[in-house]
């Protein structure tokens, strides 16, 4: 990743100075023509001192471009009103673990997107553009570039993710690392009625608010509904981190979930096989139990058989 050193601007600086710093060093056309000439910006163009993105951008420079110039190519190109999204600003927020290509811009659903977004330079990522037709102010965070709030970026994030589980990954990834809270991302969900994988978004919230944080966790209670479990008790927050609820404990290992009770009967997800021994009531495991879950089966004891009493012969050749 290129870096760029970032100098703040002398008090006597210019306008166009300034612009560069707050930009970091990208200008569209119409602001630099604003501040210049055009005969005078295309001669900085022409001698090489700056650099042409494409077509309506600039960059007051002739290197490669770094993070935050790449992220403000992307938001100057898609046109006026654009902002980052999705799981590019959530990563600019602070959430880790988030794809970081392709960029991710959403602009109002009344706007296309211009076609100099299809005519990148090779230091460039690719930029995905989306529209809609709800971007309230409680949605957009003041930034630079400009982008939407947390709680927004998540949603779109997991509404906008490959797979699934890319989207409850982006969902635990912001609530584990606390830069969000369920009630705030659900009342955001509440404002996209016809966002994608709402359901799925719904239901993952309401997982990690009672208490699923990981994504194995998860998987263990869509396992549960799948399979009409009871719910488990799901571990809580204290003072001293997560702990377990009474009478269980919870290993994980190549990405498995392990929840084991007291009666040392084993749940066990994510391994590609799930077994259950017992039957659950109210969360709790009860051994000795002849009934079993639908979809499950309990294996059956095995016992080693008994010591044999009758004397021992000794090996032929060996007298006593």
């Amino acid at each position: 990743m290129v870096e760029r050193m970032v100098v703040v601007p002398r008090d006597e600086a210019d306008g166009l100075e300034w612009l560069a710093f707050e930009q970091a060093g990208v200008l569209t056309s119409a602001q630099a023509t604003r501040l210049l000439s055009e005969g005078t910006v295309r001669g900085r163009v022409r001698s090489g001192r700056w650099r042409s993105i494409c077509r309506g951008i600039l960059l007051t420079g002739n290197g490669r471009l770094t993070r935050d110039q790449q992220l403000w190519v992307a938001v100057l190109a898609a046109g006026p009103r654009a902002v980052l999204a999705g799981a590019t600003a959530a990563a600019e927020a602070g959430v880790r673990g988030l794809r970081r290509e392709p960029l991710h811009v959403l602009v109002p659903a009344d706007r296309r997107a211009g076609m100099m977004l299809r005519r990148l330079p090779i230091d460039m990522p690719g930029v995905v553009v989306h529209r809609t037709r709800v971007l309230p102010e409680e949605h957009l965070q003041l930034a630079r570039p400009p982008r939407t709030s947390i709680a927004r970026s998540v949603v779109d994030a997991a509404s906008w993710a490959r797979s699934a589980e890319g989207a409850q990954l982006a969902l635990a990834a912001a609530c584990q690392q606390r830069r969000m809270l369920p009630a705030e991302m659900v009342e955001v969900l509440r404002r996209l009625p016809r966002a994608p994988r709402r359901r799925l978004i719904r239901q993952a919230l309401a997982d990690i608010a009672g208490g699923a944080e990981a994504l194995s966790e998860l998987d263990f209670l869509a396992l549960c509904r799948r399979h009409r479990l009871p719910r488990p008790d799901l571990q809580e927050r204290g003072r001293m981190g997560r702990v377990a609820p009474a009478g269980w404990t919870r290993t994980g290992a190549s990405g498995g979930c392990t929840w084991r009770s007291t009666a040392h009967t084993t749940w066990t997800s994510g391994t590609g096989r799930t077994t259950c021994a017992g039957r659950t009531t109210s969360g709790r495991l009860e051994t000795g139990s002849s009934a079993s879950p639908p979809g499950w089966s309990a294996p059956t004891p095995t016992r080693s058989p008994p010591p044999s009493t009758a004397p021992s012969r000794p090996p032929a050749g060996v007298h006593r």
